[in-house]
């Protein structure tokens, strides 16, 4: 796939984004498949091992920590049903050094169809949201269906991914949660062929129910760093500023703070 009348958008995008993202809750965006010919099992994979050390002085938040992937299952030339799988750890410091206070899980699934150098597909999405070493009988989750477009290119030494989720909430427990639109984007330049600069940003928007006296949240992340890709594996190192929706499960709210921390990816 090559970069066409489009790119400009989609780079100025990622390079406003790279002043925002969208909560960490949600987990990186599946990674677009190439198509292949005839139907293929268990085609690609893609994992991430990320570490972020978080600014401000609650003791809850002083680590985010994610270790997840997503496993293409079935391809079949004009689109391919995907797996993806995220957990969430965040530290703090309340207790003793890196004490764990959150487990969050995410698990999700895609059905898309290509066209040309377009991906759409349906998502069904779940997450749910977990203390740690603290008691919590009241449950925390949701799972929403909605759709996924995803769009990209490379030309020369730019890369450029982009897409959007909308989704609509069909559970839920303790949240108030009705509707979720997300878009990401990410920039890769190759310095050379083995170093990289990247930007991506992420905007989220969350539409509530009135049970907690609130209306539309909106959560932003933006990150720029290095990639640095070695034989078997990648390494990404990165700074980033947040505005994170309901950072605490048993909370409502918003909390905004700036990071800097590693990425691990395989190839």
């Amino acid at each position: 796939m090559r970069l066409r009348g489009w790119a400009g958008a989609v780079v100025l995008l990622a390079i406003c984004g790279a002043s925002t993202r969208a909560s960490a809750q949600t987990p990186a965006p599946v990674t677009p498949g190439a198509p292949s010919s005839g139907v293929t099992f268990l085609s690609r994979s893609a994992f991430h091992m990320t570490a972020e050390r978080l600014s401000g002085d609650d003791e809850r938040f002083v680590w985010d920590t994610n270790f997840g992937g997503d496993l293409d299952l079935v391809d079949y030339g004009r689109g391919r049903l995907n797996f993806a799988a995220n957990y969430q750890a965040i530290l703090g410091e309340q207790f003793r050094p890196f004490d764990p206070t959150q487990g969050n899980y995410i698990l999700a699934g895609t059905l898309t169809a290509r066209s040309h150098n377009v991906e759409v597909g349906g998502v069904f999405f779940h997450e749910s949201r977990h203390l740690s070493d603290r008691a919590k009988r009241q449950p925390v989750d949701w799972n929403m269906l909605g759709a996924r477009v995803e769009t990209g290119g490379r030309s020369g030494r730019l890369d450029v991914r982009a897409g959007g989720d909308v989704r609509g909430v069909v559970q839920k427990s303790f949240v108030d949660y009705r509707w979720e639109v997300a878009a990401d984007s990410r920039v890769e330049y190759s310095v050379r062929e083995q170093v990289a600069l990247i930007a991506a940003g992420d905007l989220r928007w969350l539409g509530t129910d009135g049970s907690r006296s609130r209306g539309t949240q909106t959560g932003a992340r933006g990150e720029g760093g290095v990639r640095l890709v070695g034989r078997g594996a990648a390494v990404e190192l990165f700074v980033a500023v947040e505005r994170r929706v309901d950072p605490y499960p048993l909370e409502f709210g918003i909390d905004t703070w700036a990071s800097a921390g590693f990425r691990l990816l395989s190839r």
